[in-house]
């Protein structure tokens, strides 16, 4: 188990190990991908015996898994510019410049997420946090008489996110330095029409 389903987060010895292992199950998976992750290069690389990660993380599954977690254990807030789509804007771009920096370690934990049932889970986790965390986005903008009350966030943050992912992921088209933008613009234009109550 690890510390993230127990519900602990160790100190320590403890600690030092598992940010070594997840560091090297981030570049191994950088570099080589998911076919090309295993349990022994991961090891290696990260300077620990191999017995002790299959004990605390069982199979790659398991330190897919946790490294996904790992990404919620911190303190990311969306950006606050003062309007709606200043913060989509500034989401989104986060969003690309993550999605394209290299090595392509969003990319490759979004693709490991279709052949890893535990890592699958994980992500569904992570993404949840995210998009609750990005909901004070849309109570601003309601707060500001932006957008209409009852304006679902969700709805909202999805239709402004999925243009970069449906690029970048589904296409993968080069990263367009327009596209954070526009696609803030025009959930933005949308949700004010009332298109997301």
């Amino acid at each position: 188990m690890t510390s993230a389903t127990t519900g602990r987060r160790p100190g320590g010895r403890t600690a030092r190990i598992r940010a070594q292992v997840l560091d090297a199950v981030r570049a191994e998976l950088g570099e080589h991908g998911y076919d090309g992750l295993t349990m022994d290069a991961v090891a290696a690389r990260a300077g620990v015996h191999r017995a002790t990660v299959y004990r605390r993380w069982s199979d790659i599954g398991g330190l897919l898994a946790d490294v996904l977690d790992a990404a919620g254990d911190d303190d990311w807030r969306p950006p606050d510019t003062g309007t709606l789509e200043g913060d989509l804007a500034s989401l989104n771009h986060e969003i690309q410049d993550a999605m394209a920096a290299r090595p392509p370690i969003m990319a490759a934990l979004i693709a490991a997420s279709f052949r890893s049932e535990k890592a699958a889970r994980a992500q569904q986790r992570l993404w949840e946090d995210r998009y609750t965390r990005c909901e004070i986005v849309v109570t601003r903008a309601i707060e500001r008489g932006e957008t209409p009350p009852g304006t679902n966030a969700r709805r909202l943050l999805i239709s402004a996110t999925a243009p970069l992912y449906h690029h970048l992921v589904l296409l993968r088209t080069p990263p367009d330095p327009n596209l954070p933008a526009h696609a803030a613009k025009t959930t933005t234009l949308a949700a004010q029409s009332g298109a997301f109550t």
